[in-house]
């Protein structure tokens, strides 16, 4: 007890000792023992530095954590236009994973690059190009893209942006696989971006995994199992336990690159219920978490957190949780560049 007084006693909360914990706090403390306030300044997506002059060509930024406020392709309860704009007020994640043992902007250049400027509200079709050309940029910079949406229609022109030179691998977490096929006149709808981003030759289907998997329309996605997509229902991952989950995925994803698509409804709507499309018999927040930390050293090029929609979430929960599935998948995507050689 005396050590610990000595030692303890009068010191200030930023004098931090352990090597791990201390290259921490030298990332919070900027001026002696006074933190930031988490609720004061620009709202930012997990705090980071706000650089929106970096949407030129993303010059000095590693990581870009940028959002998608378009939810054209939704099939029935609109809203996740707003999810970007919610994901950004949440105040307190990060800077450091207590599981993983990383704090990615100690590692490389993080910034909030602002959001995928539209050039219409109305025009899905026209949305899908835009999200299509920032994302390329990123790429083609060098930059690891890490979206909020919007809905998951999103991820067909990210995957073609991504997928442009060599087909990816995806871990997919979903209550739907999104592999439906064309309605009313429409095959760009959140129901399906994945079956069209298979048949562009962005996505390979033997090197994706689709879990939380459940609901009234799988009649809808047998273009998952014809292609040859792994399909891990919720049930399942109840039955099989999580460990078991994560060893099938990283089986399927194998070491090539490999992006993450959360959509929040792969939650139990309990745990997120502002959400488009909820299913009940979800995912708990921590079986995604540890799902997710699971993927530690896979070779995640980036990934998106989508279908976040406030209007139906009075208690902010969901974009709490998106935030911080938005932090983990951060996580993974600088602990890979790392191991890539990249910093």
């Amino acid at each position: 007890m005396q050590r610990l007084r000595r030692r303890y006693a009068d010191a200030a909360g930023n004098e931090v000792t352990d090597p791990a914990f201390a290259k921490v706090a030298s990332l919070v403390f900027q001026d002696g023992d006074k933190r930031p306030a988490p609720f004061a300044g620009i709202a930012t997506l997990l705090k980071a530095p706000h650089r929106p002059d970096a949407a030129q060509d993303f010059a000095g930024v590693d990581l870009a954590l940028y959002g998608i406020p378009m939810d054209l392709g939704v099939t029935n309860r609109s809203g996740a236009r707003f999810g970007p704009r919610a994901v950004r007020a949440v105040e307190r994640v990060g800077p450091y994973e207590h599981v993983l043992g990383l704090v990615p902007s100690g590692l490389f250049a993080v910034a909030d690059v602002g959001d995928v400027p539209f050039q219409s509200r109305f025009d899905l079709a026209q949305a899908h190009v835009d999200i299509e050309d920032f994302v390329g940029r990123m790429v083609a910079a060098g930059t690891v893209p890490l979206g909020v949406g919007g809905d998951h229609s999103v991820s067909l022109p990210i995957l073609r942006a991504i997928g442009r030179d060599r087909r990816v691998g995806m871990i997919h977490i979903d209550a739907h696989c999104d592999t439906g096929g064309s309605f009313e006149g429409c095959k760009f709808h959140h129901g399906g971006p994945f079956r069209q981003a298979v048949l562009d030759g962005v996505l390979d289907p033997e090197r994706t995994v689709q879990i939380g998997i459940r609901g009234n329309s799988e009649y809808l996605w047998e273009f998952s199992f014809a292609s040859g997509m792994t399909v891990i229902h919720a049930e399942e991952v109840e039955a099989m336990g999580v460990r078991a989950v994560i060893d099938r995925a990283r089986q399927v994803i194998g070491d090539g690159p490999t992006y993450v698509s959360f959509d929040v409804d792969g939650l139990d709507p309990a745990f997120a219920p502002g959400t488009g499309t909820p299913e009940v018999g979800g995912l708990t927040s921590s079986q995604a978490l540890a799902l997710l930390r699971g993927l530690s050293g896979a070779d995640i090029i980036g990934g998106d957190v989508v279908e976040v929609a406030p209007p139906y979430d009075p208690t902010s929960n969901t974009a709490q949780i998106a935030a911080q599935v938005l932090f983990e998948i951060l996580c993974l995507a600088a602990d890979a560049r790392r191991r890539r050689g990249g910093g």
